[in-house]
This record gives structure tokens, C-alpha cells and sequence, in this order.
């Protein structure tokens, strides 16, 4: 168990530990904007796929009468 520990603390002395974890912070943060980006792309697709489909249906309900 003591020979855990002095690992530990060495991993902590060294700059191996610190650069780790600034890595770490800049990996979720990228995350997180790259989840918001998709998120905002998803939004604006599905109201473009809406539009879309309102635009068809007030079309074909226009072309009712039309016989093929």
C-alpha cells in the first residue's frame, strides 16, 4: 500500500499529473461545444424538415380537386 501511495505522489510532483488533467478540462470542453454545435444543427434541420413538410401538405391539400 505504501509503495500505491509513492506512486501517487510522484505521478502529482511530476508534470505528467497537472498537464493530465489540463488535457482532461480542454477534452470536456470541447465535448461540450461539440455537443451544443450538434444540438443547434439538429434544431435548425428539423425546422427546415417541418417547413418543408407544411409547405407539401398545404400543396397537396390545394391539388385535391386534381384528378391524375
Amino acid at each position: 500500500m505504501k509503495r500505491f501511495f509513492s506512486k501517487i505522489k510522484q505521478f502529482v510532483r511530476s508534470e505528467d499529473g497537472p498537464t493530465a488533467v489540463e488535457y482532461a478540462v480542454m477534452l470536456a470542453l470541447i465535448i461540450i461545444v461539440c455537443l451544443a454545435a450538434i444540438q443547434a444543427v439538429g434544431d435548425q434541420a428539423n425546422s427546415t424538415f417541418e417547413n418543408i413538410n407544411n409547405q407539401l401538405q398545404s400543396a397537396n391539400s390545394g391539388a385535391t380537386g386534381l384528378t391524375p
